[in-house]
């Protein structure tokens, strides 16, 4: 049985039922197969869903000649919508990248394209590999609160506006003033938003050393 195939598979299942509800049972059926044969290529479901994930990275991706002439900044931007882009298509599968550090061939492959990226702009190495693990942690994050399993939906936002504009403004004058800015903002602006703070701190620590 062809490896890459069980994992595409495994892949759409997650998609549509989530990551709890994927039995190999499930597999076999869906390929037609045994459990026996899913056995001879993954020891778990745990291990075969470290390939999921590295799976899922294999999907981002980022045209190398379109970073040509770029900053480290637009480069950087670049492959963190990439990724986010990428998450977003795979909703169900976000508490994945939580539990596990991806360390397979496409995990490895994007973290080296990414540090080497920063380091060719000058970034010092330890600044580097701090500042590709706390993007990863942001876009990770965001994804997950925004999309992954149990999130708020876009259409619930303007319950929210109304439960922040019922409240007592006396109590919570804040609140109230920022109702609108909390519920409003499309979640495309929300992220870049975050993304840009973070990237303006790097710019200042990077010009400091």
């Amino acid at each position: 049985m062809d490896v890459g195939k069980v994992v595409d598979t495994a892949l759409q299942l997650v998609d549509e039922v989530g990551v709890q509800a994927l039995t190999l049972r499930m597999l076999a059926d869906a390929l037609g197969s045994g459990t026996a044969t899913l056995y001879r290529h993954f020891a778990s479901k745990d291990e075969l869903l470290v390939h999921v994930v590295d799976r899922i990275l294999g999907d981002v991706r980022v045209d190398p000649a379109s970073l040509e002439g770029l900053t480290w900044r637009e480069a950087t931007v670049a492959g963190a919508e990439a990724f986010y882009d990428t998450l977003c298509r795979h909703p169900h599968a976000l508490p994945l990248l939580v539990e596990q550090v991806p360390v397979g061939p496409n995990g490895l492959r994007n973290r080296e394209r990414i540090i080497g990226l920063l380091l060719v702009f000058g970034f010092p190495v330890d600044l580097a590999a701090r500042a590709f693990t706390a993007i990863g942690h942001y876009v990770v994050g965001f994804a997950i609160q925004q999309h992954g399993p149990g999130a708020a939906r876009p259409e619930d936002r303007p319950q929210l506006l109304d439960f922040y504009r019922s409240l007592d403004p006396a109590a919570y004058p804040a609140t109230a003033a920022a109702a609108e800015e909390l519920t409003g903002v499309p979640l495309r602006e929300e992220f870049r938003f975050g993304l840009d703070l973070l990237l303006d701190g790097l710019e200042l620590v990077r010009k400091a050393r």
